[in-house]
Formats: C-alpha cells, structure tokens, sequence
C-alpha cells in the first residue's frame, strides 16, 4: 500500500500537522515546472534543491506548503526535505525582502572594510541580520567569501556584484532600492528580485538582457593565471607606497576599462577613510 509523505513521517515518529495546500491553479503551474526539472536527472530525488528553489519563487521563502509539494512529487518525507531546507542559507525559512543584500565579512573584506559597512548598515535600516525593513524591500545578512576578492570589499544584492564599497556607497545603495531607484550591478545582467532570482537558480532561462554574456565576468586579478595559462604575457604590476602615486596619476583612478557599477566606490576605501584606517603593522622596536 502506498502512503503519503506525511503518514510516512508520522511513521518515523515525527507527527506533522497538515501544510496549507496551494490553490490549484498555482499547484498545477508548480506540478508542469516541477516536471521539466525532474526530467533532468536520474533519480529523482536528485532534483530536491532546484525544487526548493521553485517553491520559493513563488512566495519568496521556502514556506511549509512549499516542503510539503517537494515531498509529494519526489516521494520523500517532509522530514527529508527539511533537513536539506535547512541546511542551505540560500533558502529562506521566513519571509524576506525583495532584495537581499548581502555584506561579504569574510577575511579580505573585513580588513578592507566590511565590517564596518555591515555595522552601519545595521544602524541605517534599523536591523540585526538576517532581518527585514518594515517597507519589505531589504534583507540584510552577511555572507561568506563570493570570490570577488580583487574588488573587495564587495556587497552583494540578489547575488549581483556591487565591487569597491564604502559605508557611504552602501547606503546609498539600500537607500535606492527602498525607493525604487535605478540601480545597476558592477558586473552580471541587470538587477530582479528575490523571486525572481530563486526561479533562475530553479534552473529556468535567465531571459533579462546580457546575462549570458556577463556570466562568470571577474576581476583582472582573478584571471591573471589564466592568462598565463593560455600563454598571454601579463602586463607588468608597479607597487607604489601606500598614499603615493607617480606624478601625473592618481592612486584611485580607475582603468579606462574597469566597469563601474552606479554604486561603487573607488575613492574612499579603508585604505583611504581615516575612521578605518588600515596602514602597514610597525615592526617591533620602532
């Protein structure tokens, strides 16, 4: 005799009471995608974290009726689909904002100034992390290394680079959004929502301008072993003295060919903001 998800959890001694079900309309749109990322794998059960993805486009966190379609159509208990629900970060388990911006505070980051970014943004919006605006617009977290190191200190907005930041840049940054400004990523297609971001990590096409031309974009300094991979001659790197630049070139000037994001911030980094200051460790006896 078959039995359903939930009467199988109840028989491993974890009694669940019954998830609100979806309308069917929204179910038997969820039930066709759900087919199409299925029929992508071997086993089914392969498919779980794009599915926790895809229930949580559609209400912008993984909520209980989402984990309860996941088990229906994979065969699994709710208690299978929990533990890997909450085992990810990127699912979120409670309703969150439009725009989850995430402050790297990670080592590099955080000596070049993400922490203090993280800290004043928390006094800015009025929130801890992980917490949400009262407007619904901004989740604040701070988040692990995202390999942006040469653009550091880096904040991220629905997984969209935002290189180079300051706390002033920052929030100006969280300032726009919750207005509903204009704002454009340093690198990558152009900025969607959370919802919008969770379907794309479902699997399904990322239709939004230039994003397959932008995708896996990095740094210069990230890709200079590969140049020398493919044999390129790297061009040669002159180190100056903190503060010092030769006559006729400043020290922040970008290259004519660096992207700059409508956010970013090259003119006022730790290594130039007085309140952080991150100068060269004295040897001792001096």
């Amino acid at each position: 005799m078959t039995t359903s998800s939930s009467e199988r959890g109840v028989s491993l001694g974890m009694p669940e009471l019954p998830a609100p079900a979806y309308p069917d309309d929204v179910r038997a749109r969820l039930e066709r995608d759900a087919r199409e990322i299925i029929a992508r794998y071997p086993d089914s059960r392969s498919a779980l974290l794009p599915l926790l993805h895809l229930v949580q486009s559609e209400e912008g966190h993984v909520t209980r009726t989402g984990m309860q379609f996941c088990a229906d159509v994979l065969n699994l208990t709710t208690a299978e689909v929990t533990a890997v629900a909450t085992f990810y970060t990127m699912y979120r388990r409670k309703p969150s904002g439009d725009y989850q911006v995430g402050v790297c505070t990670n080592t590099l980051c955080a000596v070049m100034g993400g922490d203090a970014i993280f800290e004043e943004l928390q006094e800015h919006l009025g929130v801890g992390n992980g917490e949400t605006t009262d407007d619904g617009k901004v989740t604040l977290e701070h988040i692990e290394c995202n390999a942006a190191c040469d653009f550091a200190p880096v904040v991220m907005v629905n997984w969209e680079f935002f290189d180079n930041q300051t706390p002033r840049s920052a929030k100006r940054l969280v300032d726009d959004l919750r207005a509903g400004r204009p704002v454009e990523p340093t690198r990558g297609a152009r900025l969607c929502t959370f919802k919008e971001t969770a379907r794309i990590l479902a699997g399904f096409p990322d239709e939004r301008p230039g994003a397959v031309e932008a995708s896996g974009s990095a740094g210069p300094a990230s890709l200079v072993g590969l140049r020398l991979a493919k044999g390129e001659a790297a061009p040669a790197r002159v180190v100056h003295p903190r503060g010092e630049a030769p006559q006729g070139e400043s020290p922040h000037d970008p290259s004519p060919t660096e992207h700059l994001s409508s956010h970013d911030a090259p003119q006022d980094t730790s290594a130039s903001d007085p309140a952080h200051p991150a100068g060269p460790i004295a040897e001792e006896g001096e």
